[in-house]
C-alpha cells in the first residue's frame, strides 16, 4: 500500500515553468518529475560501498600466477584466497 502526503513547496517562477515544461515533454506529472529529482539527489548522497581489494597470488620467480591458480576458474581463486587450498 502506497502512502502519499500532500505538502506545499515554494519554487522560483522560472524554475516552476521549466519543470512544468519538462514534465509535459516527458508525458508525466509535475509531481512525478519532482519525485524523480529528489530520488536522484538522495541516492547521490548515500555513501558508496567500497569493496575490499582482492590480491591474486603472484609467483616471484616467474612473474605469473602461482601454480594451481586458473584465472578462468573463479571458484578455485576464491578457495585459494580464503585459504581452503
Amino acid at each position: 500500500m502506497s502512502r502519499h502526503m500532500r505538502t506545499t513547496i515554494r519554487l522560483d517562477d522560472a524554475l516552476l515553468t521549466q519543470a512544468k515544461r519538462e514534465a509535459s515533454r516527458r508525458h508525466e506529472t509535475l509531481t512525478a518529475l519532482i519525485e524523480q529529482g529528489l530520488r536522484l539527489i538522495l541516492a547521490r548522497s548515500r555513501p558508496v560501498k567500497r569493496h575490499a581489494t582482492i590480491v591474486i597470488p603472484v609467483s616471484s620467480a616467474t612473474g605469473g600466477t602461482l601454480p594451481g591458480v586458473d584465472l578462468n576458474d573463479s571458484a578455485v581463486i576464491l578457495d585459494i584466497l580464503e585459504g581452503r587450498r
